[in-house]
């Protein structure tokens, strides 16, 4: 049986990543792809480009355990960078400048 819930890394054609947890009530499920700001990426790509976008989602963590699950995606975002605009899309977990 997979496991309940999942850490996973998106990849956009552009490079940049998007980091994610998928906890549903349901357990993973293969269809979630997040809930990253449309605005954001829509910045990044022409209209023409979003019509036709092809995307990668592969798992970076499982576990059965939602305590566990929120811990690794705050792990992965620091670790791959995803907070970094230049890297990724995460919102969350970026540094403050001051």
């Amino acid at each position: 049986m997979p496991f309940q819930y999942v850490v996973y890394k998106i990849t956009f054609p552009n490079g940049k990543i998007y980091v994610g947890k998928d906890e549903g009530g349901q357990g993973h499920s293969l269809s979630y792809f997040g809930s990253w700001s449309d605005a954001l990426i829509e910045q990044d790509f022409t209209k023409a480009e979003l019509q036709d976008l092809t995307l990668r989602k592969q798992i970076l963590f499982e576990s059965d355990d939602k305590k566990e699950i929120r811990q690794k995606e705050s792990e992965f975002i620091r670790l791959l960078g995803s907070n970094d605009p230049a890297v990724g899309y995460n919102q969350t977990h970026r540094k403050r400048s001051f």
